[in-house]
């Protein structure tokens, strides 16, 4: 009777449990070393000791997919989301040079229906594959009154793993270091209040019209693309030493919310700074449109969006062709897109010069 009565309130315990079962087999396909236990349980196990670190520091990193889960509902599209939820949070952890090992997922919605709720699930055990990190747990919230019917949320948790003596935290950065940038797949998952206000208002188009510089894909396809996971590039670059036996990274910075302005600087000592060169890649085509319809000054961009520079690598100018080289390997799209340098006292912490070129 109980439970009868709070089906009749909305929450549907048995549609709950039948898509644990269904997501079981997606699950499966992340396992890897460490992982103790199968979903299901109030708490997930994982053994470090299963794993190859000595002196591990664990690095952990939570973060959302915000409001690009309302483009994949408006399209009824929901396979890929999930992926964009694992790799805002490892792109985040790996920074600090950590391995991704474990991720616990948050999906709640104002009335649980399943195939919407397995694709969105699918994407993530998609993500965790190719972070090479299991998903070991999370929470299906069901919270009628919430969420309107047909919308919902979707936030991650990951655990990372570093040997203490191989964290990355900038302290080893130096006047006339290199940045390298990595390129994105697109908008990945920040800036979509202002990419759907843009689209919504703009006349003559909507998410279903093909984008007027891509006649293969709608605009709700191209602004889906899942953001890319530099996990296992990055993680086969770290591994590139310099006569003293470090890597030869010496800072990374994942680029997100507040773009290039905001995310580089994070990374960078006191009394050092960034002279980014926009002439050095071009701006991708989905950027200089946004650009135009919004009327949107390109400095305005850079501190919304990533502008096509998905991660920053900063490492010493004489390794940089190596490192380049490496990450190239992996299928990554690399260029030199600036230099640290010194920096006075009431300067900015990161200049972007020539961003005319993007015009």
């Amino acid at each position: 009777m109980k439970s009868s009565a709070y089906k009749n309130a909305g929450v549907d315990i048995d549609a709950a449990a039948e898509l644990v079962e269904r997501i079981k087999p997606h699950i499966k396909k992340t396992a890897r070393p460490g992982v103790m236990s199968g979903i299901g349980g109030f708490g997930a196990l994982f053994d470090l000791k299963e794993t190859k670190y000595k002196d591990p520091v664990l690095v952990s990193g939570t973060d959302g997919v915000g409001t690009k889960i309302k483009v994949a509902i408006e399209l009824n599209r929901h396979d890929t989301i999930g992926i964009d939820a694992v790799a805002m949070c490892v792109n985040d952890i790996v920074v600090q040079g950590a391995e991704p090992l474990f991720f616990l997922d948050y999906f709640a919605t104002g009335k649980l229906v399943n195939d919407v709720a397995e694709d969105v699930i699918a994407g993530v055990t998609e993500g965790c594959q190719q972070a090479g990190c299991a998903l070991i747990g999370g929470e299906t919230a069901e919270m009628p009154g919430l969420y309107a019917l047909g919308d919902y949320d979707l936030a991650g948790f990951c655990v990372g793993a570093v040997e203490r003596e191989d964290m990355i935290t900038g302290d080893r950065i130096s006047e006339g270091d290199v940045i390298l940038g990595l390129s994105s797949n697109g908008l990945h998952s920040n800036g979509f209040s202002l990419v759907r206000k843009l689209i919504k208002t703009t006349e003559g188009f909507d998410y279903e019209s093909r984008a007027p510089f891509d006649d293969a894909l709608s605009l709700g396809e191209l602004i889906l693309m899942p953001t890319r996971i530099y996990v296992r590039s990055l993680l086969k670059a770290l591994e590139e030493q310099d006569a003293s036996g470090q890597t030869v990274i010496k800072g990374m910075a994942h680029i997100t919310g507040g773009g290039l302005y905001e995310n580089v600087p994070r990374v960078i000592p006191e009394g050092l700074a960034a002279q980014i060169d926009a002439s050095t890649w071009q701006l991708p085509t989905i950027f200089k449109w946004l650009a135009q319809i919004g009327q949107i000054d390109f400095h305005d961009m850079a501190t919304t969006l990533n502008c096509g520079i998905g991660m920053a690598v900063i490492c010493a100018p004489e390794y940089a062709d190596a490192l380049s080289a490496i990450l190239k390997d992996q299928g990554e799209s690399v260029y030199q897109i600036g230099r640290i340098t010194s920096r006075e006292a009431d300067a900015p912490a990161l200049i972007i010069n020539n961003i005319e070129s993007w015009a």
